[in-house]
């Protein structure tokens, strides 16, 4: 990296030890969050629970987190990320601590559904991007949420083989504390990633502008409605992926273990695509980008499920789908700086995120009850299909214009 990528308020080596810090904080909160899907089954058969009710938990998960990360997001903007993202680690640690002791499905809501969903929005991409955008500069600030936003992957592809060791030679609840390990891990790295903090989060012309003229600003932008709508989409398409993928792989009478080689593909190649797609989105239209992913992605759901897996067929979706998965997150944070600017940064892409996660209920906790009612994945999958065309079409005819508050700061500067 050239001198220029990062602000000037800060040295080479202090920036890349804040963005470390928020790549290794998201590593581990993305990475253990993924693989849950993997305990789903072994889980369910011990204690004797249904698999819609651990799908609940996860689902509940994605509800705690999207409802969280718009006031997460909010505390960020306003009074910094040290005690936002301090908060939420501590939060994700307690809540393996309660699946990992659980022994009915109460535990598991409770602590992978809320406790580790609040968790998420406290350590994920709305903190990480404030962080991230605080400290480049803003022609490489896309390429920047795409470096942080690859450490998610890198996350899921080391720790989907750990849990299938355990799973293989331990047990579930074994996995489960070697999670709760790894995740003290998050503390050291939020406390060095939130010294970004000393450095401004917007321009002098934004520093007055409050958060009710904000949200009035997004309200009224076509744009960031249709991209908080795909968003939805998103979110229902990944989670089902995710949550399901394992269960149905062993419905068609797969090996346990190519459920974990998916998932540490889909981490692999997105380490690329995040980063791939970060420095596209500083080149070419971000719409653009977010539509080509959700068609692309929506053909690669309609080809895998329309025929019986194989390791071969496997291993090609793990790869596809990797390189189609976090790249939105770049994309998506980008555009909001584009229309809106730094002030409300990890407010806005919050409330877009609710909508994300409101889609992640949806493909969690309506993959497992079509499940249970029907006995396959089959419908599941081609509702995700079906939403996952209309929402790529949306994403490519958005309106991505600036507002007039910041076209009139561009004309100035």
């Amino acid at each position: 990296m050239k001198d220029a990528f990062h602000v000037p308020e800060v040295s080479r080596g202090q920036a890349y030890a804040m963005l470390g810090g928020a790549a290794l904080m998201m590593t581990l909160a993305m990475g253990l969050r993924q693989n849950l899907g993997l305990f789903q089954a072994p889980a369910s058969r011990e204690l004797g629970i249904a698999i819609s009710d651990f799908a609940l938990a996860i689902s509940v998960q994605q509800v705690g987190w999207g409802v969280s990360q718009p006031f997460a997001g909010l505390l960020a903007d306003k009074y910094g990320t040290r005690w936002v993202a301090l908060t939420g680690s501590l939060l994700y640690i307690v809540g393996l601590l309660l699946t990992a002791t659980a022994h009915s499905t109460l535990p598991i809501v409770i602590g992978a559904g809320v406790m580790i969903g609040i968790a998420l929005a406290c350590t994920t991409a709305g903190i990480t991007a404030n962080i991230a955008a605080r400290v480049v500069q803003p022609q490489r600030r896309t390429l920047a949420f795409g470096l942080v936003s690859a450490a998610g992957s890198v996350g899921t592809m080391l720790t989907a083989p750990i849990a299938a060791y355990f799973l293989t030679h331990e047990g579930w609840r074994a996995g489960l504390w070697a999670f709760l390990i790894l995740a003290i891990a998050m503390l050291p790295a939020a406390f060095v990633g939130s010294r970004a903090d000393r450095l401004p989060n917007a321009i002098g012309t934004d520093r007055n502008l409050t958060l009710g003229q904000a949200l009035e600003e997004a309200r009224r932008h076509s744009g960031y409605v249709v991209m908080s709508i795909a968003f939805f989409v998103c979110g229902l398409q990944l989670v089902f992926l995710t949550t399901h993928l394992p269960t149905y792989l062993a419905q068609c009478g797969m090996d346990a273990s190519y459920s974990a080689i998916a998932l540490m593909l889909i981490g692999g190649f997105n380490i690329l695509s995040s980063w791939l797609f970060g420095w596209l989105g500083d080149r070419y239209p971000k719409r653009l980008l977010l539509g080509a992913i959700y068609l692309l992605r929506s053909v690669a759901l309609a080809l895998f499920f329309s025929f019986p897996p194989t390791p071969l067929s496997v291993v090609l979706f793990g790869a596809v789908m990797g390189t189609l998965w976090l790249g939105v997150i770049p994309l998506v944070n980008g555009l909001v700086v584009q229309i809106f600017g730094l002030r409300f940064l990890s407010t806005l892409t919050g409330i877009a995120f609710l909508s994300h996660q409101a889609g992640s209920f949806l493909g969690a906790w309506g993959g497992g009850y079509l499940f249970d009612l029907m006995g396959s994945y089959d419908l599941a999958w081609k509702i995700g299909v079906l939403v996952g065309v209309a929402a790529g079409t949306m994403q490519l005819l958005m309106n991505d214009r600036p507002t007039e508050r910041v076209a009139a700061q561009a004309a100035t500067a």
